[in-house]
This record gives C-alpha cells, sequence and structure tokens, in this order.
C-alpha cells in the first residue's frame, strides 16, 4: 500500500510538473494572414458597374498567379491599360451582340470571369497565344499592355481573341455541325500548323494558319475573321486566293458557320459583323 501511495505522489507531482511547463509556455501568436477587405478602387468601381453588375463578368487584373501559367514569363498590366482594354471590348463585343442579339444574349451566355495579362504569352514553338478560353468559364487576354485604339489593326487583332474564344463558348452551349465541316477539308489538319504561313493557309482552304490546327479551331477562327473584318476587308482576304477549290472550301465554311448562327442564336452574322465594324470605327475615331 505504501508503494502505491508512493506512485500516486510520484503521479500528482509530474501532472502539476507538466501543468507548470504548459502554462510557461508563449501565448499563441495571432494570424499573420491580413485578412482585412481592402476599399474598392475607381478602376474597381467602374468595372462593378460596367461588368460584374449587368452581365456577372468578373474582372481579375491585379496579379493571381493561381490564375496563369507560372511557367511562362507572364506579368499583370498596367493599370492605366485595364479600363481603356476593357472598353474596347464593351463596345465592340458587347454593344455589338447587344444590338443584334438583343441586350440579355451575353448575359445568358457569357464567360464568368476575364484575366488580364500585360505581356506576350510565348510558346516553345515560336508562336504566340493571344488569348485562352478555360471550361466556357474564364477568357484569358494576353498582350493587354500593347493594345492601341488608334491602331485599327491591332485592336481587330486585339479582338480576335475575344471573337475566337467566345464562339467556343457558344460552340459548348450548341455545337456546330461537325460531319460537314470535317468534309470540306479533311486531310489539311496538322497539329504543326505553325509551319505554314496564313497566305499558304488560303491557298489549302483555310483562312488562317491557325485553323489547320483541328476542326473547332477552324470554325472559330473562320467566324472570327469574319467578326473582325468589315464585308471589303473579308472580300479582299478571299480575292488574294489563287486556288478555285481552296475558295470554294473556304465559302462552305463560311456557309456552316452563317447557319449555325442563325439556326443556333437566330443571329444574323453577317449583321453582327457590320455591328462590330460600326463599334470599331467609333472606337478608333473617339
Amino acid at each position: 500500500m505504501k508503494i502505491l501511495n508512493k506512485y500516486k505522489k510520484l503521479a500528482l507531482l509530474s501532472a502539476v510538473v507538466l501543468l507548470g511547463s504548459c502554462t510557461g509556455d508563449e501565448p499563441l501568436k495571432e494570424s499573420q494572414l491580413d485578412l482585412t477587405v481592402k476599399p474598392k478602387t475607381e478602376l474597381d468601381n467602374w468595372i462593378d458597374t460596367n461588368y460584374l453588375l449587368p452581365y456577372n463578368i468578373n474582372v481579375q487584373y491585379k496579379w493571381n498567379p493561381n490564375a496563369v501559367d507560372n511557367n511562362r514569363f507572364l506579368y499583370p498590366p498596367i493599370q492605366s491599360k485595364v479600363q481603356p482594354v476593357l472598353e474596347i471590348v464593351q463596345k465592340i463585343w458587347l454593344k455589338s451582340y447587344a444590338d443584334v442579339a438583343g441586350p440579355n444574349f451575353v448575359k445568358n451566355i457569357a464567360p464568368r470571369e476575364f484575366v488580364l495579362v500585360g505581356g506576350v504569352n510565348l510558346n516553345t514553338t515560336g508562336t504566340i497565344t493571344l488569348g485562352l478560353a478555360e471550361g466556357g468559364k474564364r477568357i484569358t487576354f494576353f498582350e493587354t499592355d500593347n493594345v492601341d485604339k488608334r491602331n485599327r489593326s491591332n485592336i481587330k487583332r486585339f479582338l480576335r481573341t475575344i471573337q475566337h474564344e467566345y464562339i467556343h463558348i457558344l460552340n459548348q452551349t450548341k455545337p456546330f455541325d461537325e460531319k460537314s465541316m470535317a468534309t470540306i477539308t479533311p486531310t489539311g489538319y496538322s497539329s504543326a500548323w505553325y509551319n505554314t504561313t496564313d497566305a499558304v493557309a488560303l491557298e489549302e482552304g483555310f483562312l488562317t494558319a491557325y485553323a489547320k490546327s483541328n476542326i473547332n479551331e477552324d470554325f472559330a477562327e473562320t467566324a472570327a475573321t469574319i467578326l473582325v473584318n468589315s464585308k471589303a476587308e473579308y472580300a479582299s482576304i478571299l480575292g488574294t486566293v489563287v486556288s478555285p477549290v481552296a475558295l470554294a472550301s473556304i465559302k462552305s465554311k463560311e456557309a456552316i458557320v452563317v447557319k449555325y448562327y442563325k439556326d443556333a442564336f437566330n443571329i444574323d452574322l453577317y449583321k453582327l459583323r457590320d455591328a462590330a465594324e460600326n463599334n470599331t470605327n467609333d472606337v478608333i475615331n473617339n
């Protein structure tokens, strides 16, 4: 019995020591994470008014490494370029669809986020990625620092990103006639499309070299080329095609695209092109 009492005393003493050592530890420090909500800037409020509230499109222009490929040398846009770039997209893309398809069209079918990147997205093949569409939810714009609203060719190059990527989103909503598209230039598609120039691609029945990468990109490039060019500019492109077979192929693809817009969304593609042309002129001249 004495031995047991001895062990009890030792156990009690140990508990007191442990308790004392615990109470001697430093108190827990507060979290080092900054959880304060930063006030919105004038630019943030403008984005809310013109994109988030009417279209439920969030615009990410502050640097977020999780939104881009960290294996590329990319950086955030110059902040003073953000609103001018978004105004161009608003005027030429959003307004054109609203003018022709109605004010709710893009509200119902839209990416939910734009990511703006200032620099060039250079690929290992030597090509440049102007934009990306991810799952129909996010569109990333590259080279936003280089957009010049007074330069028509520059604006057309930049707007091709949103026109092209939005077509992919429309295709995810309602698919186009892939079977018919596949029969026009079936042997012309290649994963090494970047080894072909646009001029050579035209003589093979493709409006751009990138259109040769696959049928989906061919469809998007055909539609985007029509939308970023005026009627006269598009006719000028077709006027350079020497091969009658290639010209017929391009015309057949154009017919599939026009029919798709009409059947799937009741949109006259040529009216949409003319609206984009008028809005482009307004951007350049004002």
